[in-house]
């Protein structure tokens, strides 16, 4: 690549920074649009289809001849994912009111790790056992793999383009880039001046940039630096997200009776002392320890830091998926900052010990802004029942 070999690792992280780049310049866009012509669902379900397609398309990746479409299925799918998350977060305003954000956020992530653990294992099944299904081809399993989880979030996204609010279009269309632009810029004018929205954003940005590139990159380090191999990866993930259904859960309460705010930062040290841990480890069982914890805090930073945004809104109604493009689009820029900041370091020095170092301080960082925020606008408001 210009000159220069770059290794496994290094092209999946550039990869990753790919997909989201372009996805950050299109999220506000659309998302302006979604708001001023009543097209959040329209929108949703075009990029669950994008990110469905990227999935099927990896069918065909089973050479290093093929290497580039790999690289493109992975990249549509990404964009699919993440592109359709904005306007699905949006939908939480509407449908819980403020004191069971936090549940409701815990409760779907947590579903949606109970749905992945199921297909991961049959998917593991199969790799680990492809004569029980009449496979020879050893790379076969991995290709139905991905067209498996294709065809899931084809038929699963059916629930909930059934169950959330419909659309309500208007139906003067023209000049939808404009009037997309001109949201945005509403949105923004009333979030510049809110300083706690604003150090909420500065923190998010850092610790989320932390929390996707562990997330992205945990495997390739397993790979690289333990020699794990493919099944004990899949086994290490799958042991991630059976943590990560209580872990959202168990954060969701804590919260109630403690605040976000403490929760979040408590969550945010266990990040720091899962990055010392990573660097510092040289064993599979250590790894598997380490996989352990960081499930139990990914799925409760996800929900709590979606719902603490949602109470930041103060019950807003209108232009919500403005809103949450600001905070869809900070998690995406850290998420390319991440993966970039991973893959420069990792390349510079040969070892991605080095890059877990670089986000630990990303941690740092996002607790010392949280710290400022005011915790009144994000305590819980415990419910009556």
């Amino acid at each position: 690549m210009l000159g220069h070999d770059l290794d496994n690792s290094a092209l999946y992280s550039f990869s990753v920074s790919a997909a989201y780049i372009l996805i950050t310049f299109l999220s506000p866009l659309l998302s302006g649009i979604s708001d001023y012509a009543g097209k959040r669902m329209f929108f949703l379900r075009l990029f669950t289809m994008l990110g469905a397609t990227g999935c099927l398309i990896l069918f065909f990746f089973n050479s290093p001849e093929t290497t580039w479409i790999g690289i493109g299925g992975f990249i549509l799918g990404a964009i699919g994912g993440a592109g359709g998350l904005v306007f699905y977060d949006s939908y939480l305003p509407l449908i819980a009111s403020e004191d069971q954000y936090d549940k409701v956020s815990a409760r779907g992530y947590s579903y949606g790790y109970i749905g992945s653990v199921i297909l991961l294992i049959i998917c593991l099944l199969m790799i680990q056992k492809p004569e029980w299904f009449g496979i020879v081809d050893p790379t076969l399993p991995s290709r139905i793999s991905f067209v498996l989880v294709g065809a899931w979030w084809i038929a699963f996204s059916q629930i909930t383009f059934h169950r959330l609010p419909k659309d309500n279009p208007i139906k003067n269309t023209t000049k939808l880039l404009t009037r997309g632009w001109q949201e945005i810029g509403k949105v923004w004018q009333i979030i510049k001046l809110d300083k706690h929205i604003k150090l909420y954003l500065a923190s998010y940005f850092f610790y989320i940039a932390g929390v996707n590139t562990v997330i992205y990159l945990a495997s390739i380090f397993a790979s690289d630096e333990l020699k794990f191999e493919k099944t004990e990866l899949i086994i290490t993930i799958l042991v991630l997200q059976l943590v990560a259904i209580p872990g959202a859960l168990f954060f969701a309460r804590l919260s109630k009776r403690w605040g976000n705010k403490v929760s979040l930062l408590i969550q945010l040290v266990i990040w720091m002392i899962i990055c010392a841990g990573a660097y510092a480890t040289t064993s599979k069982w250590e790894f598997f320890t380490i996989a352990a914890l960081v499930g139990m805090v990914l799925g409760g930073i996800q929900s709590l830091s979606r719902s603490t945004y949602a109470k930041l809104l103060e019950q807003r109604t209108t232009d919500l998926t403005s809103f949450f493009s600001f905070y869809d689009v900070i998690s995406k820029i850290g998420i390319v900052s991440g993966t970039f900041l991973f893959g420069i370091v990792n390349s510079i020095t040969g070892s991605m010990r080095y890059s877990v170092l670089g986000l630990m301080l990303l941690f740092v960082i996002g607790f010392l802004f949280l710290l400022k925020v005011d915790k009144r606008r994000i305590n819980t408001v415990v419910s009556s029942e």
